[in-house]
C-alpha cells in the first residue's frame, strides 16, 4: 500500500499527516502520547479499498516534532480539527490511548467536522490518587515508553533491540511494529534518539490527569460511540488501562458509549495484532 504525505498548516507551522489508500471515505486516526502516525499502519493495511486512512503526527512527535509548544490536549484537538477541515466530508475520527482523549475533545468542540467517533483503549477520565503529583506518576504510568526519551542509541539495531524487549511487544514483533519503531528514530550515527519531545509528553500527561472535561464531553455524545478496550495494559499484562469497573461506570453515565472488550490484546497490540486490527477496522467502517 502506497504511503502519501500531507502537510496541514497549524499554529506555528505544518502538521505532518500520513495517508494510506485513495478511497472516498476517510478516517482520521490519532496516535498515543509517545507514539506517531505510523502506529496506524497495520490498521490502514486492512481498511477496505473504498477508504483512506489519514493519521497525523501530533505536535512534538514524528515529523511534527519541531512544531513549537504550548502542547496540551486542547492544542492537539485544535490541530486535529485543522486536519478534519483540510480533508473535508466529515471523516470518521478515531483515537488510541491519549489520541482517544484528543479525538473526544476535538469532536466535542467541533461536532460537525467528523461524522462518528471511535475510541481505542482511551477516552475515559482516569482516577488519580488524592495528592498525587502528575509529573511523578509519569514514569510509573508509561514505563519503558518514556524511559527511551532520555536515552541515545549507537545504531538502528540497538533501538530495534530496545523495542523488541518491550514487555508488551515481546512475542508480537511484526513488520508493522518495526516500521513504527524505525519511523520514530532520528539523530546522528552513534547518538540516535526518539523523535518524541519529552516536554510534550510531560505537558500532555499532566493534561490527561488534571482538569480536562472528558466526562462532560462523554456526556454530550450525540451518536453511538464504540469504545474498544484491551484486557492487558501498557506492560502487556493486567491491569488494563481502563478497568472493567471504570468502563461500566462510564457506560451508565454516558448513554451513547458502546464498550467492547477485545480479547487477547494489550494496550499496544490492539493496534498491531490481528484481533485488535479487525475490531478497529470494523468499528471505523461500520454503518
Amino acid at each position: 500500500m502506497r504511503l502519501r504525505l500531507l502537510d496541514v498548516p497549524v499554529d506555528g507551522g505544518n502538521l505532518r499527516v500520513l495517508l494510506w489508500g485513495t478511497g472516498r471515505q476517510v478516517a482520521v486516526a490519532v496516535h498515543g502520547i509517545t507514539g506517531s502516525a505510523m502506529a496506524w499502519q497495520a490498521v490502514a493495511r486492512q481498511m477496505p479499498s473504498g477508504w483512506t486512512l489519514a493519521a497525523p503526527d501530533l505536535r512534538g512527535r514524528g515529523h511534527s516534532r519541531d512544531l513549537p509548544g504550548p502542547y496540551g490536549l486542547g492544542q492537539h484537538a485544535a490541530d486535529v480539527a485543522a486536519v478534519l477541515r483540510r480533508l473535508g466530508n466529515q471523516p470518521v475520527l478515531a483515537g488510541h490511548s491519549m489520541g482517544a482523549y484528543v479525538a473526544l475533545l476535538a469532536r466535542d468542540a467541533h461536532p460537525r467536522l467528523a461524522r462518528r467517533l471511535v475510541l481505542v483503549d482511551g477516552g475515559l477520565p482516569l482516577p488519580v490518587p488524592d495528592g498525587a503529583d502528575p509529573d511523578e506518576l509519569l514514569g510509573a504510568t508509561l514505563g519503558p515508553a518514556v524511559d527511551r526519551l532520555r536515552q541515545t542509541f549507537p545504531d538502528t539495531e540497538a533501538y530495534l533491540d530496545y523495542w523488541r524487549a518491550h514487555p508488551a511487544l515481546a512475542g508480537h514483533w511484526s513488520a508493522d511494529v518495526e516500521a513504527y519503531v524505525r519511523y520514530d528514530l532520528t539523530g546522528e550515527a552513534g547518538a540516535l534518539r526518539s523523535r518524541v519531545a519529552a516536554a510534550a509528553v510531560q505537558e500532555d500527561h499532566r493534561d490527561l490527569l488534571t482538569g480536562k472535561p472528558f466526562g462532560e464531553a462523554l456526556g454530550r455524545l450525540r451518536d453511538p460511540t464504540r469504545l474498544l478496550t484491551a484486557p492487558a495494559g501498557l506492560s502487556g499484562v493486567p491491569p488494563p488501562l481502563l478497568p472493567p469497573e471504570l468502563v461500566a461506570a462510564w457506560r451508565r453515565r454516558a448513554p451513547q458509549l458502546r464498550p467492547k472488550l477485545v480479547p487477547g490484546v494489550n494496550h499496544y497490540t490492539i493496534l498491531f495484532g490481528p484481533a485488535g486490527v479487525a475490531a478497529i477496522v470494523q468499528a471505523i467502517t461500520a454503518r
